[in-house]
């Protein structure tokens, strides 16, 4: 953060500090606690070493963007908590367009601005990241990094999915959602029976009752099972509906969904930012009952999200008027690692981190918190209890 400016010493005082020893972290920052060695090495040992480092955006310090650099470097961005003053928001209307603002390589990122009105509500925000910063586990010593992620297995699934959707549009650039869960550690040997009665049981029921994500379909469209997976592959020509699923026996699963905006023509050529934070808001909630159904509750799942076919397309809300935001990206993704127990009370925010950088590629477009919260309350509100069934 910038060093030396009242009312940024003060907030650091007041909130970084506190929230931080709130969570049981010893707070440094290097004008207080060097050891009169070169700054740039203690800085770089500071984030070495931090469990939580929290970098503050404010006044534009060109310090400040490159020691995110290379916290980003040195791959600690799961470490790494971003604020800066509410003015700095480009949608704030406190904003001013010859201001101080955050900069573009780091606007797409879930940035915690704070009010200086209002600090008390920012350091209880600021505590509930850090915990959930907490919750994703870290590499000891000398443990060595694998990746939860088969990516032989996701690509294949990928091109096999891809393949099934195109024929049914047969438009060069169909929109569709893309996602996959992996827990990480040790992974389960499961067989396609338990699989089979678990996606039945996960599946996430509203009312009216619509297409499900990951839904179980009976008869010729029922989920076939191989030796180490069962695969659903659906579409609906009718619709123009296309859904493509895999739960794989080490508990590894992938889906394809065609985008809900493409059915009706009212909303062709539009991505509605409540259709995709309802249809996520499902597929979370589908994430936390399936692996409970597989008995494991106390799994950290990685979650990795693809949208695809956004070219050309604007950003507005279903059934109601559109912005002017476009865009000429064609796909973005975005990435996630949470304890399973941390999804259904973290809800809100983990779909905002999911989104923050898909729709920031819509000419900057960000939510409010508060819409975030609407949509998903809303959403909730017509989720029925889960279903448990017997083989």
């Amino acid at each position: 953060m910038q060093i030396g400016n009242p009312e940024l010493d003060s907030m650091c005082e007041q909130v970084i500090v506190p929230a931080l020893k709130a969570c049981g972290l010893d707070p440094k920052r290097v004008d207080k606690h060097n050891k009169g060695d070169l700054l740039k090495s203690e800085i770089i040992a500071f984030i070495k070493n931090a469990e939580i480092i929290v970098a503050d955006l404010t006044n534009e310090r060109p310090n400040c963007y490159l020691e995110v650099g290379y916290v980003m470097g040195v791959d600690k961005n799961q470490n790494l908590i971003l604020t800066a003053r509410e003015d700095h928001d480009q949608n704030s209307p406190n904003h001013r367009s010859d201001g101080p603002k955050v900069h573009f390589d780091l606007s797409g990122y879930d940035i915690l601005f704070w009010d200086p009105h209002f600090l008390e509500d920012f350091k209880g925000e600021l505590e509930k990241r850090i915990k959930r910063r907490q919750a994703i586990p870290t590499l000891k010593k000398g443990e060595s990094q694998q990746s939860p992620w088969d990516d032989k297995w996701l690509e294949r699934h990928r091109a096999e999915s891809v393949q099934g959707l195109l024929p049914l549009f047969k438009v060069p650039n169909p929109g569709y959602m893309q996602i996959g869960f992996a827990v990480s550690g040790s992974k389960p040997s499961l067989l396609q029976t338990d699989l089979l009665e678990a996606a039945r049981s996960a599946e996430i029921h509203t009312s009216p009752s619509g297409w499900a994500i990951a839904q179980v379909l009976d008869g010729p469209n029922s989920p076939k099972p191989s030796a180490d997976e069962i695969v659903s592959n659906v579409s609906q020509p009718y619709f123009k509906s296309y859904q493509y699923w895999a739960l794989r026996r080490n508990g590894d699963f992938y889906l394809l969904d065609s985008f809900l905006e493409d059915v009706g023509t009212q909303t062709q050529g539009l991505l509605c930012f409540d259709t995709q934070i309802e249809r996520i808001a499902e597929a979370l909630l589908y994430c936390e009952r399936l692996y409970s159904y597989l008995n494991l509750k106390d799994a950290t799942v990685n979650i990795w999200l693809r949208h695809v076919g956004l070219k050309d397309r604007v950003i507005g809300r279903f059934h109601s008027a559109t912005t002017n935001r476009k865009t000429t990206e064609n796909e973005v993704q975005s990435y996630k690692s949470i304890s399973l127990a941390n999804i259904k009370p973290d809800l809100v925010e983990v779909i905002k981190d999911l989104t923050n950088p898909l729709f920031a590629v819509f000419d900057y477009f960000k939510l409010p918190d508060h819409t975030y919260s609407q949509i998903v309350e809303n959403f909730m509100g017509k989720v029925s209890p889960p279903r448990r069934y017997r083989s």
